[in-house]
């Protein structure tokens, strides 16, 4: 008998155990004598097998995969299943050599090796029980995850050179083995991110992984619309506030403001309050860090390679995104992706110029299309005055003769099915002009006054499709209020004569009849509104523009015509506000879930819901 060393150092002299070599229990298998291989397959299974052990059994199936046929499949599965990735480097560097001479000699087995390969992309489970019921999730103390997935990406490096078909296999088992939503933190995160390294190496694959990454994203945050978050958000809050209140008593009244200013700072924690907002903060942040190593080298922008991922975003864009009603927070993929470089800010506009004025887009299409332009001209720091008023002239210029072609023919009436992308396109222009008239008037202020006269807003106002009665209130008031300060156009006899012709609409609920007004006919979003989830919205601010919320005296001004004599270079009282600020306070959002009954509740830096008294 040999002792425990000779064992291990002399791999073909299992014939004492086994009587004859791996080929030869393989072969009598073959002719239906089973004994010696269910021995085979039970020391294979040994929870306790040595590393010593598997490099001698991987050694001898690497010379024998010839052998390894369809009828093999439970033992290579058995293989397929040894703990490999937590063992020694030698163990690593077997296994993983044993893998490309398996896949490159019998492929049949393809799709089990990577279906192994692919459940190692989240932390191992552990075993949890309560009541009977395994409650597992994920183990987030293995010292050496990062180890071991840069191992599993070598493993699938090593399979893909050697079956170059190997991305068309792999595309489903992603599919497949994507976490659910409702799994740890940690398990999203870490397999996302592991999607996100095959790219790099596979680059065929990198449009649809980016597609399912986004779908899965997509419905993480229609999961969780910005009230529920809000919500979340103020109970959180709420319950924080008390909890201190308690512990600190009646005898802290005297810190000074600094103290007090510093613990509110700290006591800010980063985690989202909403479970579901706190796992699409954690995959936003990993997709935007994604978005900045692919398109900078050496801290660098790489022109070529942002171009490229530019491309796959739009398509995935096109996809997915633009056919999503109300998503919040995922589309600003190519918000933050348009910040790298002005041309991509202006093609992505373009973009979704040639989506809106397509008569051959549903309606839907075209009308998102227009939510996206004048949301994205207004919240986008990085677009300049330039530009806005480019795409205001061709915005414009539409309307102008898509009223010149319908407010004489048989359809010339208000009604949304009719003209819901030329609403939509009203209510982008309307809205740019809210976030960027002082930056268009700023300056020249007479030179401004004449190109937004050249708009000619009073006709678009003033025509039998009626535009101010289907856009979004907060919009319309804030719009009828800055046209009327510069004297561009007067809208509040038609704003009153729309609300006369308001039907409120009786609806039925578990709690009996309840009246309501529409005041969202468009159903519109503006898909680029202030962004909530706290980690990621770190990499968005600093290209976001923020709404500034009117002080009294701005209320006050709006209400001033001014003087058709001012000086160019007299500075307006109005103008003296500058552009929207970053601090600046919060404001309510014109969302699409706004009622004239029911005010949304204010996310950050979102135009106030302003109804201007109107003058007589």
């Amino acid at each position: 008998m040999l002792g425990g060393d000779d064992f291990i150092s002399s791999p073909p002299r299992k014939t004492v155990r086994f009587g004859g070599t791996l080929t030869d229990i393989l072969l009598k298998y073959e002719k239906g004598e089973t004994t010696d291989f269910e021995l085979l397959k039970h020391q294979l299974s040994d929870p306790d097998i040595k590393d010593a052990q598997i490099i001698n059994w991987l050694h001898e199936f690497r010379a024998s995969v010839a052998y390894l046929t369809k009828d093999f499949e439970q033992l290579v599965s058995i293989l397929l299943k040894l703990p490999w990735l937590r063992r020694s480097r030698d163990v690593v560097e077997e296994y993983l050599g044993f893998l490309g001479n398996l896949v490159s000699a019998q492929t049949v087995h393809l799709r089990p090796c990577l279906r192994m390969i692919v459940s190692q992309f989240v932390p191992p489970r552990i075993t949890i029980r309560e009541d009977d019921v395994d409650i597992s999730d994920s183990d987030d103390d293995e010292e050496n995850l990062s180890e071991n997935f840069n191992t599993c990406h070598r493993a699938l490096q090593t399979v893909a050179r050697y079956v170059p078909s190997t991305p068309q296999f792999i595309m489903p088992i992603l599919v497949e083995n994507f976490p659910f939503i409702n799994k740890s933190e940690r398990t999203l995160e870490c397999y996302v991110h592991n999607l996100l390294r095959i790219t790099v190496y596979l680059p065929t694959l990198r449009l649809e992984i980016l597609e399912l990454i986004v779908e899965r994203l997509l419905k993480l945050d229609v999961s969780t619309p910005q009230q529920d978050i809000e919500d979340a958000e103020e109970t959180a809050n709420n319950s924080d506030s008390e909890e201190k209140s308690t512990e600190e008593g009646l005898f802290d009244m005297e810190e000074d403001e600094e103290t007090k200013g510093n613990k509110v700072a700290s006591s800010g924690s980063e985690r989202m309050a909403h479970p579901l907002a706190e796992r699409l903060d954690i995959l936003m942040t990993i997709l935007f860090s994604y978005i900045k190593d692919v398109c900078h080298v050496d801290g660098k922008l790489d022109i070529n390679k942002t171009k490229d991922l530019y491309r796959d975003l739009v398509s995935v864009f096109d996809k997915l995104i633009l056919p999503t009603h109300a998503s919040c927070h995922v589309q600003y993929f190519m918000f933050y992706i348009c910040s790298f470089k002005l041309g991509l800010a202006e093609a992505f506009l373009d973009h979704l110029w040639k989506k809106l004025h397509d008569p051959n887009n549903p309606s839907v299409i075209r009308q998102t299309a227009g939510s996206y332009i004048g949301s994205f001209l207004a919240r986008a720091k990085f677009i300049p005055v330039v530009t806005v008023k480019a795409c205001l002239d061709l915005l414009v210029n539409w309307m102008h003769k898509y009223i010149d072609n319908q407010d004489t023919g048989t359809n010339a009436y208000c009604d949304v099915a009719l003209h819901g992308p030329f609403y939509s396109t009203c209510q982008a222009v309307f809205y740019t002009l809210v976030f960027r008239h002082k930056q268009l008037l700023e300056g020249n202020l007479r030179k401004g006054l004449s190109y937004l006269q050249s708009l000619n807003f009073e006709r678009v106002v003033m025509c039998q499709l009626n535009p101010l009665k289907i856009c979004i209130p907060s919009v319309v008031n804030l719009f009828a209020a800055i046209t009327r300060k510069y004297q561009l156009v007067f809208c509040y006899t038609i704003i009153e004569r729309n609300n006369r012709q308001f039907i409120p609409v009786v609806r039925s609920g578990t709690g009996g009849d309840f009246v309501q007004t529409c005041t969202n006919p468009l159903d519109s979003f503006f898909p680029f509104d202030p962004y909530m989830l706290k980690r990621s919205k770190k990499t968005i601010e600093p290209f976001y523009q923020f709404w500034e919320e009117l002080s009294a005296e701005d209320l006050e001004n709006l209400k001033k015509p001014i003087k058709r004599g001012t000086s160019e270079d007299e500075d307006d009282d109005f103008l003296k506000g500058e552009t929207p600020q970053n601090d600046g306070m919060v404001g309510i959002a014109p969302n699409s879930y706004e009622s004239n009954t029911r005010s949304p509740v204010s996310p950050i830096g979102s135009p106030l819901d302003c109804y201007v008294q109107y003058p007589h």
